[in-house]
């Protein structure tokens, strides 16, 4: 039996390591190509249990959770033991730990302690907080837990340097507080092992009281023939203290107990222990009833920050098909599954942003990854398995076919910073952001102005033709032949400023008048010439920003961009919007 759950975890593992690579959006096979990379997720009844509470109802992507719970209440807690990939890794660790430690030791280090109740407080306070509306469990639940640190610290470290995964290294926003929280839970192994599992974790919690009745389970079947070698109990990975009176709800069915007794008398079967049994460890009622206030009293006050009313961080940005902020943090488990599929790596882990309770929550920052939000990519979406972001279709998200009457998705609006943008701060012309903006018509539009260059107004020697002769030398370090700069009579601001097409010192090739008002081919003797700069300036119109970042992204200035996206308008709030 041992052997067989081995083989079962080394599958399990292997599965969600899979999983986690194939949640990259490409067209190899081994890329997002139909893999039911949301499954670990979809079982797991605790992520199912805190969404039922918090909005009255199960995600269809939660279905699977149902097959868990029958067959830990026919088995007891059969998905630590064969299937949890954390609790794989924290096993493989604990065991390479425990090969310097005397046999006196192992013992030891898996007698029954009195804080590994302290996990059944945790599940206490989580399901408090997801009976007000706050899902936060996310935050210790081993499965969301190792999806987040495999999706966004483990994976890009490894690709960093090979780029087996992506053709460009993917970062993200706390990748090395998200890893450190890993090694920690793994580095805990070395103390006792199965630490996370014996004192932490939630979901194994709710798998003891979903166990309570389990028909089946590990007894002693002769207790007054058992000897004092106490090997079971070298090898208990639960801490549930086989050789005595047993916890079955600590009990995480390694088996190890059942291959290590010299006498056979360790069993797997319909029948009570023969030396005796209880369900739990010791649980402090005030313990508990202090969680479940604790629990009650954290989510109201997380809302007092009114992040979805006037006091919210218009920065905070979510990605397309998001809920409103009060139902997507009533869903969202942190699992990091939209961060990892979005080809642009936009999709950020947010820290503070969106309060406490928004921790490690998505949230899109433009200035990273490759691009702003991609109008053909839905895919984080479709990688929720909570729908706190919600799958859209194409036609949703450009607001075309039978969403034609309520148009585009939309992240928020662009507004361009007067104080830092090149044409507007510095008379440099630029116009990226118009350039790259996806909208058709589209969002960003320019308004062509004329501004004198410094020093910039030189007295003519003669003007022959389209070639103007300067008395002084022009201003050093313009590239005045680029085809931004032109020149006008200095007297006549009304006058059509010529464009320069090359320069040679202080000779100026000139494009030919124009006509009409304002057009001019002569100058008066010693007449001053004005070299302008020919700028045009980016205005938003809201009515068609989308908010996709690709102004922002794209903006040549550094560090603050000259143009950001904010969440005014957004689609998927009322609160969201410009005016009232």
């Amino acid at each position: 039996m041992v052997i067989v759950r081995r083989i079962c975890q080394g599958f399990f593992l292997a599965l969600f390591l899979w999983f986690c690579v194939a949640a990259t959006v490409g067209a190899q096979w081994w890329q997002l190509r139909g893999w039911p990379i949301d499954w670990f997720l979809a079982a797991d009844p605790l992520t199912a249990l805190t969404t039922i509470l918090s909005t009255g109802r199960l995600a269809p992507g939660l279905y699977w959770a149902v097959a868990t719970v029958v067959l830990t209440a026919f088995l007891g807690r059969f998905f630590c033991g064969f299937v949890c990939p954390m609790g794989t890794l924290n096993q493989i660790t604990g065991w390479a730990g425990g090969q310097g430690r005397t046999r006196q030791e192992r013992v030891a280090a898996n007698a029954r302690h009195r804080l590994q109740g302290f996990k059944h407080v945790a599940l206490v306070f989580f399901l408090a907080c997801a009976a007000l509306g706050s899902v936060q469990a996310g935050l210790l639940d081993p499965l969301p837990l190792l999806h987040r640190s495999m999706n966004l610290a483990v994976l890009p470290l490894a690709d960093a340097r090979t780029l087996a995964l992506s053709d460009e290294p993917r970062l993200y926003d706390s990748a090395w507080l998200l890893g450190g929280v890993l090694l920690a839970i793994l580095g805990l192994n070395l103390l006792r092992p199965r630490f996370f599992c014996r004192f932490l974790c939630p979901l194994g919690a709710l798998f003891a009281l979903l166990s309570r009745f389990t028909p089946w389970r590990i007894a002693k079947r002769e207790a007054g023939k058992c000897g004092d070698c106490r090997l079971c109990e070298e090898r208990c990975e639960g801490a549930c203290g086989p050789s005595g009176e047993i916890v079955h709800g600590e009990c995480v069915l390694c088996l190890n107990c059942l291959e290590a007794c010299p006498s056979g008398r360790m069993g797997f079967a319909p029948e009570p222990s023969a030396s005796g049994e209880r369900h739990l460890p010791a649980i402090s009622r005030r313990g508990v009833l202090t969680a479940a206030a604790a629990g009650a009293v954290a989510a109201p006050l997380w809302g007092v920050g009114a992040l979805a009313g006037p006091a919210r961080d218009a920065s905070l940005l979510r990605p397309p098909g998001a809920l409103d902020e009060e139902r997507f943090l009533a869903r969202c488990i942190r699992c990091g599954q939209c961060m990892r599929v979005c080809p642009s790596n936009i999709v950020q882990p947010a820290l503070l942003q969106a309060g406490v309770q928004g921790l490690w929550t998505p949230a899109l920052n433009f200035r990273m990854g490759r691009s702003g939000c991609q109008p053909n990519c839905i895919a984080c979406g479709n990688a929720c398995p909570t729908a706190a972001v919600r799958p859209l279709t194409l036609d949703e998200k450009h607001g075309t076919g039978d969403f034609a009457d309520k148009g585009p998705v939309r992240l928020g609006t662009a507004f361009v910073d007067r104080t830092r943008c090149l044409p507007w701060a510095m008379d440099r012309p630029c116009i990226v952001c118009q350039e790259v903006c996806p909208v058709s018509p589209k969002a960003i539009h320019t308004r062509v102005v004329f501004e004198p260059v410094r020093d910039g107004r030189l007295p003519a020697a003669r003007l022959a033709g389209d070639v103007l002769d300067l008395s002084a030398a022009p201003p050093q370090g313009l590239n005045l032949a680029g085809g931004d700069h032109a020149v006008r009579p200095a007297a006549r601001p009304e006058a059509q400023p010529r464009r320069i097409l090359g320069q040679s010192g202080g000779r100026l090739t000139l494009e030919k008048p124009g006509r009409g008002p304002g057009a001019w081919q002569e100058l008066a003797p010693g007449e001053r010439v004005e070299i302008v700069v020919r700028l045009q300036r980016p205005h938003v119109d809201p009515s068609r920003c989308i908010g996709c970042g690709m102004c922002e992204h794209d903006c040549p200035v550094s560090g603050l961009r000259a143009i950001r996206v904010t969440s005014e308008n957004e689609s998927r709030s009322r609160a969201g919007k410009m005016t009232v």
